[in-house]
Parts: C-alpha cells; structure tokens; sequence
C-alpha cells in the first residue's frame, strides 16, 4: 500500500512540474489565451480553391463549342458534289432539297443546308461604302473556297486540293481571269420574308463599286432577294443555284449550251433572283423548241403576267443596272434572260 502511494505522489509532483515547465516556456499563456490571441490559426477553416479557367489544356472533354457537335465536326456543310462547271449544265438534276422551305422552288436548298453560307470579315485593304457594304480583294480563306470549284485549277495541281474539284483546266490553259481581277463584295439585303440578310458576291473589280451602290440603293428601298451566295456553296452548279432562285455572280463557266465563257467567268455579269427570272432561247438549235431554265420556272417566261419578283423595265432593280450601264438580258433578241445584267470592263 505505501509503494502504490508513493507511486502516485510521484506521478502527481510530475505532473505538476510538466504544467510549471509548459506555463513558463509559453509566457504563461494557456491554450484558451493563445486561442483568443491567434484566432486566424487557432480556428482558421480550409482555404476555397477557385475553379481553374477555361484553357486549350483542361477544357472538358465533353465541352462543345456552338459551332460544332458533339463530334467535334464543325456543323458547316460540305460542297455539293455537281458537275463540272466549266461545262454546260443542260440536262442535270440540282442536288435534292433537303428540308425545303414549302414556298420556295422546287429543288431548293434549305438555309440550315447550306455549305459556306457565312460571310468574310472586312480587312484593312477594303474599300468601305457604307455600313455593311465593303469589297476588298480576295483573301486566302476566300481564295481557299473557291479554287476548284468556281475558279478553276489546273490538272496537275487539282490532286493536291482536300475539297472535290468540279472545276478542272489543262496545264497550259490560260485564264480568262486571275484572282488579281475579282474582289469579294459584302452587302445587306432583304429576303422574302422581309428579314435584313448578309449576302456575299464575287466580281470583277471593274464592276464593283457600281454592285455596292446598286445593292445599297437596293437595300434601302427594301427590295426583296430571296438568297445572296457565292455559287461554291452550290458546288458551282448554276442549275441548281437557280434553282435555289440563288443571286450570284462570278463563275467560270460557259454559255449554257455553248463552248463560249459566258461573262460571268469574268465576273462581269450577275443574276437577280433568277428562278422567278429565267434564261429563255427561242427556237434553240433550229428545232423550233424553246429552252427555259431553270427547270420548272416556265411559268414565268411569260412575262406578260402579273407576278412578284419579276424584273422588267419598271422594276428598281432594272432601273439601277442600267443607270450603271449595265445590259440586261431581257433585252435580247434571240434569247431573253431577264435576271441576267452584264458590264463591260477595261
């Protein structure tokens, strides 16, 4: 009994001289004074880390961007796969319709369908009209969609390109024109359904300045175009661009029918809504047939009747044209192209 008492008293006198020895090297503060003196360490909790930055190295793989799917495949459509524009498009189906708005012409391509239906950004060399009406000369990305397709490369380099060439010419070839002679245009328009459009445009740059003043007048007096798109969204196939009552310009290609450039391989020519405008050859080859094209536009070869959307010699777009001193096809004699409006250039 007196060991284990002894124990105790030791283990207390211990104890003690512990507290003593601890109180003494802490400047006499306990753990509840060091707490009410150091709060920021004493009950500090767990630091918030901020959510990393969206960066090319940890965005999530299953983040998409509002152009692209969940694929990762840019949303864009591919050209049409046509014939070669650098012959005559007589007798060839356009590419179906996918989804066709239920008034617009047969065989037509729906806006959400339509390959390279975005416009250029204006650059520091681009002659400024107004707003929303600029040309410039054509830049690579420009140069990149239409080789091949509505400008033509030769055989040897035609294997070297990663889209479809339609759009082929023999090595020694010479051109009509080079890229040096076009300028992209950008306009403002108004569509069918009344809604303000930005449309683009290849042209010879002879000609313009005059298409930004008359697309501007055109514009501000709301005249109705149902589409404006550089016909490499149509694989370069007029048919069908027309058929898509498509207002194009430049394309080197023939006469439809003939071996002769027409002048929109100069650029020096363009086309106003033309389903509602067809081309028409009276008594073509002797045979006493007349040719209308497109394709289901006959309706309105007889312009006689009433209809929207016709160009004759009271129409703004006619009276614009020709102020610029522009030919209208409408005018001829043994054909009749009533949406087509031609330049010469030097």
């Amino acid at each position: 009994m007196k060991k284990w008492m002894g124990s105790l008293i030791f283990l207390t006198g211990m104890i003690l001289l512990c507290a003593l020895a601890v109180r003494f090297l802490t400047r006499g503060e306990t753990l509840a004074e060091y707490a009410k003196e150091h709060p920021e360490i004493a009950y500090a909790s767990p630091k918030k880390t901020d959510s990393p930055k969206a960066s090319p190295g940890n965005i999530p793989d299953n983040a998409v961007s509002p152009e692209k799917d969940s694929s990762g495949k840019n949303t864009e459509a591919s050209p049409a796969e046509t014939p070669s524009p650098g012959t005559s498009q007589e007798g060839t189906d356009a590419a179906p319709a996918p989804d066709p708005v239920s008034d617009s012409p047969a065989g037509a391509v729906s806006d959400s369908a339509s390959p390279m239906a975005v416009t250029e950004q204006e650059t520091a060399d681009s002659t400024h009209y107004q707003e929303g009406f600029f040309y410039q000369p054509l830049t690579d990305a420009v140069v990149a969609r239409i080789t091949g397709i509505s400008y033509p490369i030769t055989e040897t380099l035609a294997p070297t390109l990663s889209l479809r060439v339609v759009n082929i010419v023999p090595d020694d070839e010479t051109l009509a024109i080079t890229y040096d002679d076009l300028r992209y245009l950008n306009v403002l328009y108004y569509d069918f359904e009344g809604q303000v459009q930005t449309g683009e445009l290849i042209c010879n740059k002879g000609i313009a300045q005059d298409l930004v003043e008359i697309f501007y007048e055109l514009y501000l007096n709301e005249y109705q175009i149902e589409k404006i798109r550089l016909i490499d969204a149509y694989g370069g196939d007029d048919t069908a661009s027309m058929l898509d009552n498509n207002t194009s310009c430049f394309n080197y290609r023939v006469v439809d029918g003939t071996s002769s450039l027409s002048k929109h391989a100069l650029g020096c020519a363009i086309d106003i809504n033309p389903f509602y405008n067809p081309y028409v050859v009276f008594n073509r080859g002797g045979t006493g047939e007349t040719y209308i094209s497109p394709p289901g536009s006959e309706q309105y070869a007889d312009r006689t009747q009433s209809f929207p959307y016709k160009i004759d010699e009271t129409d703004l777009c006619y009276k614009l044209f020709t102020a610029h001193g522009f030919i209208w096809g409408g005018n001829w004699n043994s054909s009749k192209d009533y949406q087509h409006f031609q330049k010469v250039v030097n």
